[in-house]
This record gives C-alpha cells, sequence and structure tokens, in this order.
C-alpha cells in the first residue's frame, strides 16, 4: 500500500495528537537509545563476534520495514538466520496467519531450520533486536511503539489496523511485554492499534520499565 493511502486512511485526531506526542518522546528515545547503546555495547560485542564465528555471512541483518505513515526503512538486527535464507516460507506463514488470525497464536515459525545455533539464543533472550537502539537513535523507530511490519504484511492488512501507522514502529511494544507468543495473532494487531491510539509517555515509560522483566521470564520467547 503506497505512503500516502496509510496517511489519508489515519484519521485527523491521530495525525494530531501523533505531532504533540513525537515531540514529547523524541528526547526520551534520544536519551535512553544513548545509555542503551552504552550499556549494552559489551552484550553486543560478544552477539558480533559469536555471529561471526557461528555461520558465514555478515553479521547484521538489514531488512525493509515500513514506518510511521507508511515509510519506509531498513531495519538492524544481528543476523540470526543462514545466508540466503528462503523469505517466503516467512511470507507465506504471514498470509496464512492473517487469514487465521483468531486462532493462530503470534509467535515467530516453531522448530524454523533456517535459524543458526546462535540465532535461538540471541532470539530467545531478544538480544538479535540491540541493533535496533541505531534506528532509534536515527530516528527511524521509537523505543516503544508497534511491532515493526513487513510490506506484504501491509498488502494484507484491514483497513482495521491502519492506525498503528501514526506512530513510529517500536524496539518494545504492548505485545513484547503483554503478549510475546502467549496471544493470538489478531490480539497481537489489537494491542499494537489500542498502543497507537493512547500513546502517551507515561504509556512508554511504563512499557520500558517493564520490557527487561518480559524479557528475563522468557516467556512466550521462540
Amino acid at each position: 500500500m503506497p505512503q500516502s493511502s496509510l496517511i489519508s486512511q489515519l484519521s485527523d485526531e491521530l495525525v494530531k495528537r501523533g505531532r504533540i506526542q513525537r515531540v514529547a518522546t523524541r528526547g526520551l528515545d534520544i536519551l535512553l537509545a544513548s545509555v542503551g547503546i552504552l550499556l549494552s555495547s559489551p552484550f553486543m560485542l560478544v552477539a558480533l563476534l559469536w555471529v561471526a564465528i557461528d555461520s558465514p555471512g555478515p553479521v547484521l541483518f538489514r531488512q525493509q520495514r515500513v514506518g510511521r505513515g507508511g515509510r519506509m526503512f531498513t531495519m538492524l538486527k544481528f543476523r540470526s538466520m543462514r545466508t540466503g535464507a528462503d523469505e517466503n516460507v516467512h511470507k507465506e506463514y504471514v498470509q496464512k496467519i492473517y487469514t487465521e488470525g483468531a486462532s493462530t497464536v503470534a509467535a515467530k515459525l516453531h522448530n524454523d531450520d533456517r535459524v543458526t545455533r546462535s540465532g535461538k539464543l540471541l532470539r530467545k533472550t531478544s538480544l538479535d533486536e540491540l541493533p535496533q537502539l541505531f534506528n532509534i537513535l536515527g530516528g527511524s523507530m521509537s523505543l516503544v511503539g508497534p511491532r515493526p511490519v513487513l510490506p506484504y504484511e501491509v498488502e494484507v492488512m484491514g483497513p482495521e489496523n491502519l492506525d498503528r501507522f501514526a506512530v513510529k514502529p517500536g524496539l518494545t511494544g504492548p505485545w513484547q511485554v503483554y503478549g510475546r507468543g502467549r496471544v493470538t495473532f489478531l490480539e497481537m494487531m489489537e494491542l499494537d492499534v489500542s498502543y497507537a491510539r493512547k500513546a502517551s509517555v507515561f504509556t512508554d515509560l511504563g512499557l520500558i520499565i517493564r520490557t527487561p522483566l518480559a524479557v528475563l521470564s522468557g516467556k512466550g520467547a521462540k
């Protein structure tokens, strides 16, 4: 779906409140992302070396995602799959869960043989997501927001879910804290849309505080 089409379908109220929210959250993003990069740099160095040793290919995985207002951006992650892995596997999975969302748990593919040994632990601990702190610092993502989606997800996404694009996608969010593989796909979408409609600095701070416990508990992580 073209960016202009996405923007035109966002409510005026959300767009206006989005401007106010951006001013309040951008400073928080810059501050906490900078601190996060500093504190997590030893873990990122270990992850970087482990990925490089474990399997051939680039250490960082770059992928086009859809951001606020439908703008495309390059999301960074530590590579957790074999180089050259077939993306159609995930595309078919996404198409399936959009049609069977009411009964499908919103989790990553189970027993995915494309995932490397290092990738399994990086995913389970969410360490593969740490490079997204640089996305946040650069302004394409926020600390808190809806899950970043792929272009082919937008193509099959219903209009009731488009309000999620009123805010930037986040490193963490309501799904990562309250769902993370324990809720159905439609429930995950509802969490993200509900967040976008009610986003505030206080909501963000609450989710940021709860994120470490959600990651350490490992519930729902695959």
